[in-house]
């Protein structure tokens, strides 16, 4: 491919929530008229299109792929995760990656806030009696005086914080520097005494952090303990966060008073598995994530870092991960 044949912004053909990558490309063009935006619409193209582009942007890039890349000089990984890149190899070859970091924050925070509307008022309840159109009262809660810990303070977890500010609620922020502060009235590390005294005055606990070293099995059989039985979880992190197996006991148990899982540990949650049948249970499959503005924001991220990078190759880049 000659220098004049060479897109300043290549997309690769796998898109995500069942809508089209074309969708992203018009958005890419939209916000980028004066430059070119290509579409490697099959995996010929793709090992094609890419041995010259400096500037390519995808969900994912496997190891055969970069292989082809001759240039690369940016990749925009279209997720908010990196994990499943080859960035060793990235990092080797000097390519600066970014990611999709603050697209999801106003959906996931609108799905952490209904899904604990959901229990304070019980509206599964009311629709099991409509279903068997049974008029009878049942109890329900109040948000407002509740606690809502938050396990991870980036951009999902300060949109759930901005949208519960309405609610009158006290709200504990945990993250691996506590220091560092927050939009919480408190701040919290992981470990220690701090993170179990929150866990103990907790009515609502939303996940959503990312599965590392420090999170996987945070939420276990010990914490599940520690919590108070009249406790909602909200997971839109990952499900090993949780361990899966503590959960059902606490579920069953009575030690906990609900749960609302859009992740689940394994995923997807076999047809057999007894979580599906508990109904102090609220299954979502990943869905949170799903917006009708996803590429538009993701759009927005890479146009403003193509023309950063117009200004030359050391540029710092929005959502930069690496290096």
């Amino acid at each position: 491919m000659s220098d004049a044949d060479t897109p300043d912004v290549l997309v690769l053909r796998k898109g995500t929530h069942g809508t089209p990558i074309e969708q992203y490309v018009d958005a890419i063009r939209d916000r980028l008229p004066d430059h070119t935006v290509a579409l490697a619409r099959t995996p010929a193209e793709e090992r094609e299109a890419i041995r010259d582009a400096p500037f390519v942007t995808g969900m994912t890039l496997e190891e055969d792929l970069l292989e082809c890349a001759e240039n690369l000089d940016v990749f925009a990984c279209a997720y908010a995760g990196t994990g499943h890149l080859p960035l060793d190899d990235l990092e080797d070859r000097g390519v600066a990656v970014t990611n999709a970091s603050g697209v999801h924050g106003p959906n996931i925070g609108e799905h952490v806030l209904g899904a604990i509307l959901r229990f304070t008022r019980r509206f599964h309840v009311g629709a099991r009696r409509q279903r068997r159109r049974e008029w009878r009262h049942y109890k329900a809660h109040e948000l407002q005086g509740s606690t809502v810990t938050v396990v991870g303070l980036g951009a999902i977890g300060r949109a759930v914080c901005e949208r519960l500010e309405p609610f009158g609620v006290e709200t504990i922020g945990v993250r691996y520097t506590p220091e560092k502060g927050g939009p919480t009235d408190e701040v919290v590390g992981f470990e220690g005494a701090a993170f179990d005294d929150a866990l103990a005055r907790t009515d609502y606990l939303v996940l959503a952090c990312p599965l590392t070293e420090t999170t996987r099995g945070l939420i276990d059989r010990d914490a599940f303990v520690t919590m108070d039985p009249e406790a909602v979880l909200v997971n839109v992190a990952r499900g090993p966060v949780v361990d899966t197996d503590a959960l059902v006991e606490a579920l069953r148990s009575n030690w906990l008073r609900g749960a609302s899982l859009d992740v689940t540990d394994p995923e997807p949650l076999p047809e057999a598995h007894p979580l599906w049948t508990l109904e102090n249970v609220q299954i979502t499959p990943h869905n949170a994530g799903h917006t009708p503005r996803y590429y538009d924001r993701l759009a927005d991220i890479v146009a403003e870092n193509r023309r950063r990078f117009d200004e030359g190759a050391d540029a710092d880049l929005r959502n930069q991960v690496l290096p």
